[in-house]
């Protein structure tokens, strides 16, 4: 059920919020802990009941709130709550850190009455650790496996959030992503993933990777719930400056821009140069092309970013040196129960507790950022402004503007890999990484299933058009309802 549809029934009293989660925390017992063992979910929140009744007794006294009184959501274990729940990005050095108080994100979903049902695993320190890592594994919670094929990677690193989120253990979920995180796990697991423009959502509270790049989102079923979970999330944080810019200004609902009509009219570029991953990919979205089209869309095909893959190594000199820069910040301001303070320290504790911390990878790209020097060194500030250009100006911009388009689209990724432990991740394709560099929106919707594993349809555009890119989503998701719920099959169809 959607989130309109659990508000429904606790509106007309069929269902209240602590059934609602018994039934969620019954499922997460059986599939997530039991059965197929999807293992989504690092940590359940002890007080949900509690929550639950408080909210069931404060509707029947003064009404709902909006449209989360009372609705079950989980969230990413980077993600702090000032709770009894800790939050450790997957990494035993943070184990039984709590913190002071909660994120900016949780602090907003807690007002609009969302209840905080428990963290979710993901790929530890949220992929920043090894470039040999396996998504969905993280030393503290182990690995989550993708809920419709369980041998293949449910990609990562927001990866306990998308496979939770298929596998209805929650209403919505929340992910993090620096390039990927939140859309190509997402489209691995057949839910809506947004990434939304950068500073749009506080970063408060969220164990750093990167500051010109980090950002929250909504992983949900439907593009109708991104859109209400996106419009509780914005907000000005005085404890970071950028949601407090001029430029940037959230909603107060997005839901009012989703249209089934939208893509009437619209003109939306083809990005090709990130077909070619996999020919079935290719196939499934070529069809989602043709029902674009048939939408009322016009296709300007193609319209290639034709900068991509040229800022992939300055993408990563940046993310070393603000990962070394921020995470310190974020540790050192920890309590002493966390086991380490700063990088350095993290290292290493990951060194001395190697047989439990690293026993499928190491942690090369952790060496690689504490090597680097401040963020005043000259590769710093010249590799952040090619970025800058070559992601915006010369990127996504371009494209928009050249073609005068108002999104473009591509496949997410390519269909995901078999979980490998030995050798890493073999993850091909992917369309994250413009709008991730850039700091723009990216939204993906499951279009369709090759041999049982899901397949994204990415749409793209410039900086805040979050409210055009939920429209044409929400057209090209109407028009067809793709999605099916995960069957939980041992292995591919083929």
């Amino acid at each position: 059920m959607d989130i309109i549809e659990l508000q429904d029934e606790m509106s007309t009293g069929e269902k209240s919020s602590r059934a609602i989660i018994e039934s969620y925390l019954d499922r997460i017992r059986r599939y997530d802990e039991q059965g197929p063992k999807i293992n989504s979910i690092i940590e359940l929140n002890p007080e949900a009941i509690t929550a639950a009744d408080s909210l069931d007794k404060e509707r029947k006294e003064k009404g709902p709130r909006g449209p989360f009184h009372g609705i079950p959501i989980l969230i990413k274990a980077n993600i702090d709550t000032a709770d009894k729940m800790a939050t450790t990005a997957g990494s035993l050095a943070l184990k039984g850190s709590i913190a002071s108080q909660d994120a900016f994100l949780v602090k907003r979903l807690r007002e609009a009455g969302a209840i905080i049902l428990g963290k979710t695993n993901l790929s530890e320190w949220a992929n920043m650790r090894s470039n040999r890592s396996t998504s969905g594994w993280s030393s503290r919670g182990g690995l989550t496996r993708n809920p419709y094929v369980l041998d293949r990677n449910p990609s990562g690193s927001s990866s306990g959030s998308a496979a939770a989120v298929a596998a209805n253990f929650c209403a919505a979920a929340i992910g993090t992503e620096t390039d990927g995180s939140i859309v190509s796990p997402a489209s691995a697991n057949s839910v809506v993933g947004l990434k939304p423009s950068l500073g749009l959502i506080s970063r408060s509270g969220i164990i750093p990777i990167a500051h010109s790049q980090d950002t929250a989102g909504p992983l949900t079923r439907t593009v109708e719930d991104a859109a209400i979970m996106l419009s509780v999330l914005t907000g000005p944080d005085p404890r970071d400056p950028i949601t407090q810019e001029g430029s940037v200004k959230g909603r107060t609902d997005y839901s009012e821009f989703l249209d089934k009509n939208g893509l009437e009219g619209a003109r939306i570029g083809v990005a090709r140069n990130f077909f070619g991953s996999h020919r079935m990919v290719d196939q499934i979205v070529e069809s989602a092309i043709k029902r674009i089209k048939q939408l009322g869309a016009a296709l300007i095909d193609p319209a290639n970013v034709i900068t991509r893959g040229q800022f992939r190594d300055s993408e990563f000199e940046v993310l070393l040196y603000e990962f070394k820069h921020d995470l310190n910040e974020y540790l050192a301001a920890l309590g002493p129960e966390a086991k380490a303070h700063s990088l350095k320290e993290v290292i290493e504790f990951n060194e001395q507790n190697k047989e439990t911390v690293m026993p499928y990878f190491g942690q090369e790209a952790m060496l690689l950022a504490e090597a680097k020097g401040p963020l005043t060194d000259s590769v710093y500030l010249e590799a952040l402004e090619k970025n800058r250009i070559l992601s915006r100006d010369e990127g996504i911009d371009a494209t928009l503007k050249e073609h005068n388009l108002d999104a473009i689209i591509a496949p997410t990724a390519g269909l995901p890999c078999l979980t490998d432990l030995v050798n890493g991740d073999s993850h091909r394709g992917g369309c994250s990484s413009p709008a991730a560099v850039a700091g723009y929106p990216h939204i993906t919707v499951p279009a369709g299933y090759a041999y049982g594993l899901p397949v994204g349809l990415s749409f793209f555009g410039g900086a805040l058009q979050e409210p055009a890119l939920l429209k044409f989503a929400y057209a090209f998701e109407q028009s067809e309802k793709i999605r099916r719920p995960p069957e939980f099959k041992s292995t591919a169809d083929i």
